[in-house]
């Protein structure tokens, strides 16, 4: 699946259970859904999926973001991920 080509670039240096581990697992989660709903446009439980996942991704990142700017900078190019207007 979509996990295993990113796994490895990321178990080298992060552990599964770490902030960097766990925005990659939802931003896979996100793009996988976005993907799901070109297609399925009225299915509302997805959407309501995808809402809280990236909620959850936000937190994380905002919590990086105040732990460490260097590294939240560093994620955010590595996948592509907008920066947040409140920053």
């Amino acid at each position: 699946m979509v996990k295993n080509s990113f796994i490895p670039v990321i178990s080298e240096e992060k552990k599964p259970g770490s902030v960097e581990f766990q925005i990659l697992k939802f931003t896979n989660r996100i793009r996988k859904l976005t993907s799901h709903l070109e297609l399925h446009r009225k299915d509302y439980l997805s959407q309501r999926g995808l809402r809280k996942i990236l909620g959850k991704r936000q937190k994380l990142l905002a919590y990086l973001s105040n732990k460490d700017r260097i590294r939240y900078k560093k994620l955010i190019n590595q996948f592509y991920i907008r920066e947040s207007q409140n920053r």
